[in-house]
């Protein structure tokens, strides 16, 4: 089996200041690598990410193998979400589509893995009909028709529902000053050792009630900000904050919640260590990207955007994932409708990280997917 390619495609500017790159900014461009089959295919595939690192992704080769072209694409926001909009993303990945074209590929496949999952429903909502006009602060979202073709088929893996839902059940209600990252109250802290495994009922429902508030508070500072900079004369349009401990669900250490497969902790490490590191899930954000990505006005939540698309879709459950659950398969399930199936891949873990024979499993189920379009 070849190398991966090398793919570099230009795409079309959005805000100021998307990247920090000088040349980035100059001449817009996204790049990622791809590998085709031995003989040629008819048919590709595309695993990106809003802001993951993709080019090495676990199923570029196995697909390859398998007689897919796979394309691991990154967004121009690779790295770094601070003033990521999910409408810019779903214009690269329509830069990704177009570059399998042109490659003389007439069926490509999105591959939703992890936070893409959202990402891909989003962009197959507004390929078959686009309403995402306008960004949510807004302005206009500069979004074209021609920019978003629309694909033979979804396959989900290890699927997040959405930035602006994981938000909801990640972020912390402790914190009792937003300015100060240590600051808590012990009666809503998950992490106190006061509060026993398996949580009480009355325990979670005034934590997830509290998560609601600290989230309502936050999005209605960032609205009431953006109003007053746009009223200013000279003003910026944006500016950035910081949203301390984002990394706050109880099913990461009480395992009889949403039970499947997994082990204690959070797909990176210790879950409260994560909690509160310097960088974290939508740690360092701007009003704008704030809106777009973690707010209740987000246009890209997944299960919503994937009931108004009409194309096959395959949806791959990872039995022993650390953030996705039984209630994740379900949401998807029921948003897919008649047009998806799901396989259960058990034991896998969130990246499935070690188990190989998982990733053949996996690739074996998204081949077989594609070749039947």
């Amino acid at each position: 089996m070849a190398e991966p390619q090398l793919a570099v495609i230009d795409v079309r500017p959005g805000a100021a200041l998307e990247s920090q790159s000088g040349l980035q900014m100059l001449r817009p461009r996204i790049y990622g690598a791809w590998m085709a089959p031995p003989g040629g295919a008819r048919v590709a595939a595309i695993v990106m990410h809003p802001t993951s690192n993709f080019m090495g992704h676990y199923l570029i080769g196995p697909l390859a193998e398998r007689g897919v072209c796979c394309l691991g694409l990154n967004s121009r926001y690779m790295g770094n979400d601070t003033v990521l909009l999910m409408e810019r993303a779903i214009q690269d990945l329509g830069a990704g589509v177009k570059f399998l074209q042109s490659q003389g590929y007439d069926r490509v496949v999105l591959i939703g893995n992890s936070g893409g999952a959202a990402l891909a429903s989003f962009y197959q909502a507004q390929a078959e009909r686009l309403t995402a006009t306008h960004l949510p602060d807004g302005d206009p979202s500069g979004l074209h028709a021609a920019d978003l073709p629309p694909v033979a088929g979804i396959a989900l893996c290890a699927a997040h529902l959405g930035r602006s839902r994981l938000l909801a059940d990640w972020i912390d209600p402790s914190v009792t000053d937003e300015h100060d990252p240590l600051s808590v109250d012990p009666a809503l802290d998950m992490y106190d050792p006061r509060h026993a495994r398996p949580y009480s009922p009355a325990f979670l429902a005034r934590f997830k009630g509290a998560q609601q508030a600290r989230l309502q508070r936050i999005e209605q500072w960032v609205l009431a900000r953006l109003e007053q900079l746009r009223a200013t004369p000279g003003a910026p349009r944006d500016q950035a904050f910081v949203v301390y401990r984002t990394h706050a669900d109880p099913r990461c250490v009480d395992l009889s919640l949403d039970a499947n497969d997994r082990a204690p902790g959070s797909v990176w490490g210790d879950a409260r260590q994560v909690n509160y590191s310097a960088n974290a899930m939508g740690r360092t954000t701007s009003l704008t990207a704030f809106l777009s990505q973690w707010s209740s006005r987000s246009q890209a939540d997944g299960p919503t955007n994937l009931a108004h698309t009409t194309c096959p879709k395959l949806l791959l459950t990872y039995t022993a994932d650390q953030s996705t659950f039984p209630s994740t398969r379900d949401a998807w399930m029921a948003a897919g409708g008649s047009a998806i199936r799901n396989v259960d891949i058990v034991g896998g873990n969130h990246y499935l990280a070690g188990q190989p024979q998982l990733v053949r499993e996996a690739a074996d189920a998204i081949a077989a997917f594609c070749h039947a379009l």
